[in-house]
């Protein structure tokens, strides 16, 4: 498991200085809820103006900034979830309001030139992964972010778990990969590389704040919600009863698949595949590779005669 790395990001620095680090935090800052204007105010203290925790907005400035960051369990008890779900709600309304809007546009400006089967083929992949995306934020805003918000009001809803979530969290990144290479490789060599180069721009920027956001639903919003219905039903520690796609990676693990493969086979993100493996390790108690292979022969979830 890695360790939480202590990146030099502190409540008492200026927030000033903490943006010129990384400029993408001011995008983290807006939706997070703060604002600027803050003159030589510190992180704290603007946070604090806003009402945003202080603790939850670094910790999501760690995921920006550090690649890999895992929060560790003491980081996770200091997090304010509300506000992570208003970071996530905020991001849904800039992807789905600006960025995609954005990129649609640029995407049209670029395949204008272009012969008519090129141009039904770049668009035809491009709104078939706008709307997976739709979809895949619809389900979050109407039943993941209700449901939790109902756990902070101290409703507990038998009907759902954050669990079903973790279990369903598909990959949503990945396809804006294929239309970067498609971009890349099968434009017209007589195209305007302006216009190539801004869709390609747009594309990597949004793919890599798809990346850290999946991550901050996986390794903090999960987690985070996982702490808050042992409150309600109380879990073991081990032993407790694997879910389903818990064991179709645990059998994925055994036969030596990299998290990268099992992501790929089971349409799910890296983040969620690490996750999952936490979970079984939590709930096995078992955390070798081997040890792993043995509980799922033992167990029946895989045949003897696939080892021999």
């Amino acid at each position: 498991m890695k360790k939480e790395v202590n990146y030099p990001f502190s409540a008492k620095m200026k927030m000033a200085e903490l943006l010129e680090s990384n400029p993408l935090l001011m995008g983290v800052m807006l939706r997070m809820g703060l604002g600027f204007g803050f003159g030589e105010e510190s992180v704290e203290e603007v946070c604090k103006h806003w009402g945003v925790s202080t603790d939850t907005f670094l910790l999501v400035c760690n995921v920006y900034t550090t690649e890999g960051y895992m929060p560790s369990n003491e980081t996770l008890k200091k997090v304010d979830i509300k506000d992570i779900v208003n970071y996530l709600h905020q991001s849904h309304s800039y992807y789905t309001g600006e960025i995609l809007g954005e990129l649609e546009a640029a995407i049209e400006k670029m395949i204008e030139p272009c012969d008519t089967a090129r141009k039904k083929i770049i668009e035809g992949f491009f709104m078939a992964y706008k709307g997976e995306m739709f979809k895949h934020f619809q389900y979050e805003e109407n039943t993941v972010f209700p449901y939790v918000m109902s756990l902070l009001q101290h409703k507990d809803d038998k009907n759902f778990s954050i669990e079903q979530f973790e279990e369903n969290h598909t990959n949503i990144d990945e396809k804006l990969g294929d239309l970067q290479n498609i971009v890349m490789k099968y434009m017209p060599a007589d195209g305007d590389n302006m216009l190539i180069y801004n869709v390609l721009n747009i594309l990597f920027t949004l793919q890599k704040d798809l990346e850290n956001h999946t991550s901050i639903e996986d390794n903090i919003l999960v987690p985070a919600v996982n702490k808050l219905e042992s409150h309600f039903s109380p879990k073991t520690t081990e032993g407790e009863e694997l879910s389903a796609r818990e064991k179709e990676i645990l059998v994925a693990v055994a036969k030596g698949m990299l998290n990268k493969e099992i992501a790929d086979q089971y349409n799910i993100s890296i983040y969620t595949v690490i996750t999952h493996r936490k979970n079984i390790t939590r709930k096995t108690g078992i955390k070798t590779v081997a040890g792993l292979t043995v509980y799922a022969l033992l167990n029946n979830l895989i045949d003897v005669n696939e080892f021999e």
